[in-house]
């Protein structure tokens, strides 16, 4: 079986439709597909419908926007029960963190010269019940015709160092683990390679994060290099983590793809997620 773990659509800062995602999964050969929109997990009644009528195996997933400091420790988390009382609050507290942030933002772009209110970057969203994102404030900012490239508006404004940059109401990694297997899910450090830190501290903080929950690591990801694939499945060995694998693809046409790297799940991790 193949799979891709990691994919984002409408319902976060991606583009993609469920329609979307299925189809691009199915021509690229895939069994599996999971969606793990940020924050958010509105759509997993529709994502297992689509998934399910496309012919694909798939389970809840969701990218809980967790850091220690200013540093990213994104946290994946796949089979849980979205109705699951600690869970459903936890989203809550999500969404409505993330309007303080993005009137924090707001309020920092508007000072440095840009005309972008609260409601413009709200209309960006596909979704009504779903966070808002910096991505969707980026987007306000180019129909505004601050930029032609909304990403280009994000990391010259803001990005972690940038005077627009904003980290407010975010939940640590611990939190997103705790509320995870609350909820009957599988917690998993997303993107590791990525992660701001050096190696030793890295591993200092998986090794940290395991006996507080975390139950895998996110080891086949479209930006590592052989040599960190290689490393990560050895923490994950070390540590006893399930090795999960994904593209993390937000668009169309950009560097990453679905299904790309290629991503075997081991059947140890299928039996963990009830996948037959």
């Amino acid at each position: 079986m193949t799979a891709d773990m990691h994919v984002h659509t409408l319902a976060s800062d991606g583009l993609f439709t469920l329609g979307e995602v299925a189809a691009l999964a199915k021509a690229a050969g895939l069994s599996m597909v999971v969606v793990t929109d940020h924050d958010t997990a509105a759509n997993s009644e529709k994502v297992n419908t689509v998934c399910q009528n496309s012919g694909l195996k798939t389970v809840n997933g969701i990218e809980i926007s967790a850091y220690v400091g200013d540093v990213k420790i994104h946290t994946l988390g796949y089979g849980f029960d979205p109705s699951n009382a600690d869970f459903a609050g936890l989203l809550a507290a999500l969404r409505e963190g993330s309007f303080r942030r993005t009137e924090d933002i707001i309020r920092k772009l508007n000072g440095m010269g840009f005309k972008i209110a609260f409601g413009d970057a709200a209309a960006e969203r596909a979704d009504d019940r779903t966070p808002i994102h910096a991505m969707h404030i980026a987007r306000a900012a180019v129909r505004k015709g601050y930029s032609n490239d909304p990403i280009a508006f994000y990391m010259e404004n803001m990005m972690y160092g940038r005077e627009g940059f904003s980290n407010i109401c975010r939940p640590t990694p611990e939190q997103a683990i705790e509320v995870i297997n609350s909820a009957g899910g599988l917690a998993v450090i997303a993107h590791p390679g990525r992660i701001d830190l050096s190696s030793a501290d890295r591993y200092k903080l998986i090794s940290r994060l395991v006996p507080a929950g975390l139950g895998g690591i996110e080891a086949v990801y479209s930006a590592h290099t052989d040599e960190q694939t290689a490393y990560f499945r050895e923490i994950a060995k070390e540590f006893g983590l399930f090795v999960t694998g994904g593209s993390d693809t937000h668009f169309a046409g950009g560097n990453r793809s679905i299904g790309s790297p290629v991503f075997q799940p081991s059947d140890g991790l299928l039996q963990r997620l009830k996948i037959c």
